[in-house]
């Protein structure tokens, strides 16, 4: 949306327009907003920690894992003081592991340089480890009721839609455009509770599909509704091209010990820990596909075993790639395990039970225990 665009849609959007659609957004929101343990107790930490732990994540996910990581850590100097693999291990099954590191890295942040009280100010808010703009003024207008707009997916989709943006909302001219209406629509009062309710409305009622327009409070306010345009509007980004891998697992076996390592630095499941495990070529047979697992091996670690398999194998998906994982299993092992540049060792099931894993090396933990 070019700088006219942008100024004429200002105008469409008069101060009648904005003070009808504040009170029915709130109006509604007070009637149907549902019941999440969050929103019990608005503190900024607890706030900080929802919203952290709902990027890229369903509500009905979140909740319990919202639940069991504030009552092991209930303030911010309790989660600075926690070892990183404890975060870790509350934190498993989640995903996006970067997002658990960044916030035991900012409590210790905030610990250190506000006095374990978490900071009140945008700027103070905005400079801890993996937090953006739309996190900052999420915690601060929920836990703190500051006038400061949030942008996301739902709020990006419903104000696409309320402004009959035809193009992509996600281009540069357009979230400058987004961000501004967001902010110009702010109430004087009740700007946690007016944010809460954009994210709702966004979330229960316009939805990407099949939106219940005829249910939304706001309806005879929204151009797109209004036009018919719902299904065409918003316009989708570009779709992800997906690589397809195909990976292998080796569950090497020695005494009812297990060899596992833990993910370094810049790797995919990194602070976690796995079993070993190799990129292998998609064309090759299971017989090469056993001779290069047996080179890699002995390459990483300094062991030799006697492999069989594929026992089992599952798909998964990460980022950009669709992944074939196939497990194997080694066993007769000879050699002595050598220094790794992560640490690798040896460990019983009982033990691993208790590590920080990988999302899929966790199924083959469980899957090894039932067999």
């Amino acid at each position: 949306m070019d700088a006219t665009a942008w100024t004429n849609t200002i105008c469409m959007y008069d101060a009648k327009w904005k003070s009808n659609f504040r009170r029915k957004l709130i109006h509604w929101f007070d009637g149907h907003q549902r019941d999440l343990p969050w929103r019990q107790l608005k503190t900024p930490y607890r706030i900080w920690i929802s919203e952290i732990m709902l990027q890229q994540t369903q509500v009905a996910t979140v909740v319990d894992y919202f639940k069991r990581f504030t009552t092991r850590f209930p303030t911010v100097a309790a989660l600075a003081r926690a070892d990183q693999a404890e975060v870790l291990k509350l934190w498993e099954g989640l995903g996006y592991y970067r997002r658990a590191r960044q916030l035991h890295a900012a409590a210790q942040m905030i610990v250190e340089e506000h006095d374990g009280e978490f900071p009140t100010d945008f700027e103070s808010v905005l400079a801890l480890p993996g937090i953006g703009r739309y996190t900052a003024g999420a915690i601060l207008s929920i836990a703190l009721d500051q006038k400061l707009p949030i942008l996301e997916g739902n709020t990006i989709r419903l104000f696409a839609r309320l402004m009959t943006i035809q193009s992509d909302p996600r281009t540069t001219d357009n979230q400058k455009a987004l961000w501004e209406f967001s902010e110009s629509l702010l109430p004087r009062k009740r700007c946690g509770d007016f944010n809460q309710a954009l994210m709702e409305l966004g979330s229960q009622i316009c939805n990407p599909k099949r939106p219940k327009c005829l249910v939304c409070p706001v309806n005879n306010l929204c151009m797109t509704a209004v036009k018919g345009l719902q299904e065409q509007i918003p316009v989708a980004s570009k779709k992800v091209k997906y690589e397809n891998l195909l990976e292998a697992a080796i569950v090497v076996n020695q005494q009812e010990r297990i060899l596992v390592r833990q993910c370094g630095p810049g790797e995919r499941w990194e602070s976690l820990w796995d079993f070993p495990r190799y990129t292998l070529s998609q064309n090759a047979e299971a017989k090469s596909h056993a001779q290069q697992l047996q080179m890699q091996l002995k390459k990483e670690t300094g062991l030799e075993a006697e492999l069989s398999g594929p026992l089992f194998q599952m798909k998964h998906a990460v980022t950009r790639y669709r992944i074939t994982l196939q497990c194997w299993k080694g066993d007769g092992v000879t050699g002595r395990l050598r220094k790794t540049p992560t640490p690798t060792r040896w460990a019983t099931l009982s033990e691993i039970e208790e590590m920080p894993m990988s999302a899929t090396g966790r199924k083959i933990a469980r899957k090894l225990k039932s067999l």
